[in-house]
């Protein structure tokens, strides 16, 4: 009789033994999984000759993964990057014939012209998707944010002229509703949102210290 010895390299083994894809998720998030499903406006029982709500959920989920919003508004000649007002320097203005449509550089933050009537949740249920069952910690919520690539001009001076403004993936931690702001920090290059200890940020950054 011989005991059962585990091979050296056995974790190895067991990665070359999966066969076919997976619906299950493999990849490390700091996102709760529910924070990626779409809201659907559907009964829990099935109406015959309807989808089931599960499938109608996964589809609209892999619909909006195949969405990119700086795609969707370059295709309608819209720069990311010229959306933030900047500096006026009016000796830095470019000739009318290289404005096209606009002579007048822009000035008015895009809070003007929101708008979340057709907002399909609230900013409160948006932060309620952080909250797994069975846990008190709430995590971030996936999102996009439009932001200045270098972070500390950014944070000094956000309307300089030398700012590159991209959308960039950021993790949404918290929800200001006297200024009507959310709370965001940028992933890193595995898609996790970190302090710069390493260490998951969760209930909006906040410490049990305060």
């Amino acid at each position: 009789v011989t005991k059962f010895k585990v091979p050296a390299n056995f974790k190895g083994l067991m990665e070359n033994q999966m066969v076919g894809p997976s619906t299950e998720i493999l990849a490390e998030s700091d996102f709760p999984e529910q924070s990626f499903k779409p809201k659907v406006q559907m009964p829990f029982k099935r109406v015959p000759g309807q989808n089931p709500r599960k499938v109608e959920v996964e589809r609209r989920r892999r619909l909006y993964l195949t969405f990119d919003i700086a795609e969707l508004l370059a295709s309608k000649g819209i720069d990311s990057n010229q959306l933030m007002p900047r500096h006026y320097d009016p000796d830095n203005m470019p000739p009318i014939e290289e404005t096209k449509d606009s002579v007048f550089p822009i000035y008015l933050p895009l809070q003007v012209f929101d708008n979340d009537e057709f907002d399909c949740r609230t900013p409160e249920e948006w932060m309620s998707l952080g909250l797994e069952p069975g846990s008190s910690d709430r995590k971030p919520v996936p999102g996009k944010a439009l932001l200045p690539t270098d972070d500390v001009l950014g944070h000094e001076d956000p309307k300089s002229q030398e700012l590159i403004y991209k959308w960039i993936d950021v993790g949404v931690l918290d929800y200001d509703k006297e200024t009507d702001l959310y709370l965001v920090h940028k992933t890193d290059e595995k898609g996790l949102v970190r302090d710069e200890e390493g260490r998951p940020i969760i209930n909006g950054g906040r410490t049990p210290e305060g």
